[in-house]
This record gives structure tokens, C-alpha cells and sequence, in this order.
């Protein structure tokens, strides 16, 4: 996965001496057993699956790490793993390119994950951005708790519409703008959410929004993206800072 640029508002790497600490995959085990100790290991959950025609495949993946590496230049106790880059994304099988393994997998994969890391990292926080993965990474977290493992989890909330539309089309303008092909920008169905789930899940994306977008990418820009970005960001920075004080 292609690291990002931080957003506009967040420290840069030359205001960070441990920088090049940030992701796990860069570590020696050494290094990793000097980090492990007192850090949080933050886990991006994303997807592979269609945004639309002008989106990429990566976009739910892409977001969940820009918060991440976000968060790791905020607080010099985070480590950033390599990102989780499939999930239950079968409402998208429809289009091509969406590769899902399913709610039991991303489930099962993720308490595995917690389990083995808890040897290393002493804390968990995963950062999920598919709305698809909301469910088993819950049942993920509670099976990890009740293990007694210190787990948390966040999940954005973004305002407009709900699928490859105007946030995250203005999300990705900020992350890698070369990627995004506004051309093809169209929008799709624009009901809300709620009155569109029950069909969603009985017969897929495709057949309610024949473009895969549900929204409306109008108006997207990428000021827009990284204002949500860094409001993102704090909003993790908060989360961690009450966890360590509190524990």
C-alpha cells in the first residue's frame, strides 16, 4: 500500500525523530521488541472492492491507512501494521475487481491478528472504513475482550452520502488525486441509506445503483478531504490519549 502524504495540519516527519519507527513492516524484530512495550499497534481494515467508476479499488483501504500514518505522526507510541486489505465486501460482487473473503473470514482473521499481537503490543486499535466490516469487527473485538485482551476499535463517521460519492471522492482528491478519474464522476442512487439497506442486501449494489455509487460526488474537493482527514485524526489522537491515561 502506497504510503500518503499527511494531511495539511498534522506533523511532519522531520517534527518526528522516531519517524521512521512508525510501521511495523520497517521494523527489525529488535526494533520491535524495543517499541512493543509501550505502544499502541494501530491495524488499518479496509477493503477491496468497486467506488464507482472513477474511484479505485483500494479507496476503503487507502483512507484507513492515511488515518493511521495520521495518527502515528500525532503520538510517537503508535505503530502502524500493514493494513488489512480485504473484508466482507460481497454486496459488491456485482462489479468487477471487488474481491471479498466474508464476514467469518475478516472475523476470525482479525481476532488471530489480536491474539498474536498481544504477545508484541500490549494495545489494539483498529481503524475500519468499510461499512461491510462493521459487524464482524465488533464480534472480532468482543471476542478479544472477553480474552482479556486491550482492544478498541474506531470507525469514521462521515457526513453526505454513503458509498464512492462526495466524501469519499473528496477523501481520495487529498490521498492520491492522479487516482481519481473525475471524468467518469457520476451520480448514482441518492435516496438515503436507510431506505435503501433492506435492498442492498438482498440483491446487491449493482442492482440498486448500476454505477455502484450511492451518492453524489458533486461538489467533491480536495480541501473538503482533508479537513475530514484531520478531523479524523484528532478524533483518534483523543480516543488514544484517554486510553493511556486511563490505563
Amino acid at each position: 500500500m502506497k504510503r500518503t502524504e499527511p494531511p495539511r495540519g498534522t506533523a511532519s516527519s522531520s517534527e518526528r525523530p522516531a519517524d521512521q519507527h512508525r510501521f511495523l513492516a520497517d521494523l527489525a524484530w529488535p526494533d520491535a521488541s524495543d517499541r512493543g512495550s509501550g505502544a499502541v499497534l494501530v491495524v488499518p481494515v479496509g477493503a477491496t472492492e468497486q467506488h464507482g467508476p472513477h474511484l479505485p479499488l483500494s479507496t476503503d483501504t487507502e483512507i484507513a491507512v492515511a488515518l493511521a500514518d495520521g495518527l502515528s505522526r500525532a503520538r510517537a507510541d503508535v505503530v502502524v501494521a500493514p493494513p488489512v486489505a480485504y473484508g466482507s465486501s460481497g454486496e459488491h460482487s456485482g462489479f468487477a475487481g471487488t474481491l471479498s473473503i466474508g464476514q467469518e473470514a475478516i472475523e476470525l482473521l482479525l481476532v488471530e491478528l489480536g491474539r498474536s499481537a498481544s504477545i508484541s503490543f500490549p494495545r489494539m486499535l483498529l481503524i475500519s472504513t468499510h461499512g461491510g466490516n462493521v459487524a464482524p469487527v465488533r464480534r472480532a473485538l468482543q471476542r478479544l475482550r472477553a480474552e482479556g485482551r486491550d482492544v478498541r476499535a474506531f470507525f469514521p463517521t462521515w457526513s453526505h452520502d454513503a458509498h464512492a460519492g462526495r466524501t469519499e471522492t473528496s477523501l481520495m482528491l487529498a490521498l492520491a488525486p492522479a487516482r481519481v478519474q473525475l471524468s467518469r464522476a457520476a451520480p448514482g442512487v441518492t435516496a438515503p441509506l436507510a431506505d435503501l439497506l433492506a435492498r442492498l442486501v438482498a440483491a446487491g449494489v449493482r442492482e440498486v445503483s448500476p454505477n455502484g455509487v450511492i451518492g453524489d460526488p458533486a461538489g467533491a474537493s480536495a480541501e473538503e478531504g482533508r479537513v475530514l482527514l484531520r478531523r479524523g485524526i484528532e478524533q483518534l489522537v483523543g480516543i488514544v490519549d484517554a486510553w493511556k491515561a486511563a490505563t
